[in-house]
């Protein structure tokens, strides 16, 4: 694309050049011809008034008086009584010369030539002239055509890049402006629906969430309908008793299923996995890094190495880059990831060294639409909300300075959750 706008700046720059160049510069030319045959026709005037002048006061009329007035111009001044007085130089034959004449009533005639050489070195001069403001004007242009290219180019790949981390499921809204207000306006448009995903997302993950607990209910109950009917084998009419609350157990688990697929929507995010912490901590220092340099804030991570979380790698990434986010707009100072295991959790703790949460804010930090200054209030909230979806939780253990910590579930402790809900209860 830049390339293009190049291309078609300098085309249009061109075309303008020689729509404008060639006409002045004919203008020109004629222009200066036709001033030069002017100023040749007003010394002829001027001689013949001269000299008239002179014979009335009776003086002498020499050439070299004529070519002190009028140097570089040959003049033959031809009198009343057939005499002539010439001045200057004749012009060699073949010269391009340019002649006027004028005369009196008395019958006195006076011939001036000048040599068109000079007057064409004037064009020459004025062609360069002419022709270094073209040169001039097309650098210009592509200048001002890289420039806007530029401008216009890099904002656009940017856009592409925030619409292919929507596509992948990071909807985190990257709140940059480009000074264009058309381009603007897009980033405007994929911020909103950033938001509107993420928001999404949280409430698919809540929504799964809920759905795990509502069906863990009936299965629960069918196994031990299962398992009473195993036992009473031998007893007929117990089976069918048993079996006829199976049945209805099967049934409301059914409606159950029935009503989460009417409700549910595709989530391209996955599950949680077992990832490396440290990958995902270093992927987010590296990602804000320049932003925080750019506000001279430094960013730093430090703690336990070589953890392993049970977590979505897309859910850890958002809500450490919410975190991140928090601290650069409402924070100060250097930011520190902290990461550590305690006996249940593994922990990652995002602080700063700013005046912290005000109190009357810290009750009510993670609710929605709620912010201290100049944000959305959606952030903490779906934070919190991408950690409970993973099993894990997000806190405020500290409010002066800020500190939050998103506690996530080990490895063990989901392999036995896994374990508790396939074996059912005992």
């Amino acid at each position: 694309m830049r390339r293009r706008l190049l291309l078609s700046t300098l085309a249009v720059a061109v075309v303008a050049v020689l729509l404008l160049g060639i006409p002045l510069a004919y203008s020109t030319e004629r222009l200066i011809y036709d001033e030069a045959q002017q100023q040749v026709e007003r010394e002829a005037a001027t001689v013949v008034a001269g000299v008239n002048l002179r014979e009335e006061m009776r003086q002498s009329i020499t050439g070299d008086q004529i070519s002190k007035e009028f140097p570089g111009r040959y003049i033959v001044v031809t009198m009343a009584d057939g005499t002539q007085i010439t001045a200057g130089k004749a012009p060699a034959k073949g010269d391009h010369v340019i002649t006027k004449m004028a005369a009196n009533d008395r019958g006195l005639h006076v011939q001036v030539s000048r040599d068109a050489a000079d007057v064409e070195a004037d064009a020459v001069r004025t062609f360069l002239l002419i022709g270094s403001l073209v040169v001039l004007g097309v650098g210009v242009a592509v200048a001002l055509a890289m420039v806007q290219a530029r401008k216009l180019t890099l904002p656009l790949i940017d856009l592409a890049e925030t619409a292919d981390r929507l596509g992948s499921g990071n909807a985190r809204p990257r709140r940059r402006r480009y000074g264009v207000p058309e381009v603007d306006r897009v980033a405007e448009v994929l911020d909103r629906s950033a938001v509107r995903i993420a928001d999404l997302l949280a409430a698919s993950r809540e929504f799964a969430s809920d759905a795990s607990h509502q069906l863990r209910t009936p299965l629960t109950a069918l196994s031990m309908r299962l398992e009473e009917m195993v036992e009473a084998a031998e007893y007929p009419d117990v089976v069918r008793e048993e079996g006829a609350a199976a049945a209805a157990q099967v049934e409301r688990l059914a409606a159950v299923v029935e009503q989460l697929l009417a409700r549910a929507k595709h989530d391209p995010t996955g599950d949680a996995i077992a990832i490396g912490v440290d990958e995902i901590v270093t992927q987010q220092l590296e990602e804000w890094e320049p932003v925080f340099r750019r506000e001279s804030r430094r960013i730093g991570m430090s703690g336990v190495r070589g953890l392993t979380a049970v977590v979505s790698p897309g859910g850890l990434s958002q809500i450490v880059a919410t975190l991140l986010d928090n601290s650069l707009v409402h924070g100060a100072g250097k930011v520190t990831i902290h990461t550590k295991e305690t006996a249940t959790s593994i922990v990652v703790e995002v602080g700063d060294e700013g005046a912290g949460v005000p109190p009357e804010l810290e009750r009510r930090v993670f609710d929605r639409n709620v912010s201290g200054r100049q944000g959305t209030g959606l952030g903490l909230y779906l934070a919190r909300s991408l950690a409970t979806a993973d099993g894990g939780r997000l806190e405020l253990i500290r409010s002066r300075p800020a500190t939050f910590a998103v506690f996530l579930r080990k490895r063990e402790e989901a392999l036995l959750a896994i374990e508790r809900v396939v074996s059912g209860p005992a």
